[in-house]
């Protein structure tokens, strides 16, 4: 349900400074999307990251229009995508991909079938792009999942903008 401004007529939300806020209560996994257009490999950090459908499988990414990844993934040509989810000892790599990076070399790029993804993650996903969806300054991206790979390693957590680790 939403409310509407009476003055105006237009509709009444939390700010985004509330709402970033808000949502940084949410405990999240970090994952790292990984794509390529055969010559440029890119990495994203996003903690909007969802399992949508058992069968079949699917997930669903959000991705900034500012990003990097979203020229990426906005290319016709770029079918597949990764997701990789990042382990607690991987905080770097989560900065690295959030715009911090670190040195290039430090990344463990590792690729299945030409898609790269990160090596020492606690699950990886291949997906192909199955639907698009514009949801204001943001894309979802539904993926349907081909390839799955993953460990008993613990996962990095984010919660309250700081990383956390389970125990």
């Amino acid at each position: 349900m939403t409310s509407t401004d009476s003055t105006s007529g237009a509709q009444a939300g939390v700010t985004p400074l509330e709402f970033r806020e808000t949502l940084g209560r949410f405990a999240s996994g970090v994952t790292v999307i990984t794509a390529t257009d055969g010559e440029t490999r890119r990495g994203m950090t996003a903690s909007a990251f969802v399992s949508v459908s058992l069968t079949p499988p699917l997930i669903l990414v959000s991705v900034d229009h500012r990003a990097h990844m979203y020229a990426l993934l906005s290319q016709e040509s770029v079918t597949h995508f990764g997701v990789n989810v990042l382990s607690s000892t991987q905080k770097h790599l989560s900065d690295h991909f959030a715009g911090r990076p670190g040195p290039e070399e430090a990344v463990p790029w590792f690729a299945h079938e030409g898609l790269p993804l990160i090596g020492g993650s606690v699950a990886q996903l291949v997906c192909r792009k199955h639907q698009v969806i514009e949801a204001g300054d943001h894309t979802l991206y539904l993926g349907y999942v081909e390839y799955s790979r993953y460990t008993d390693d613990d996962p990095l957590l984010y919660f309250r903008s700081q990383y956390h680790e389970l125990g």
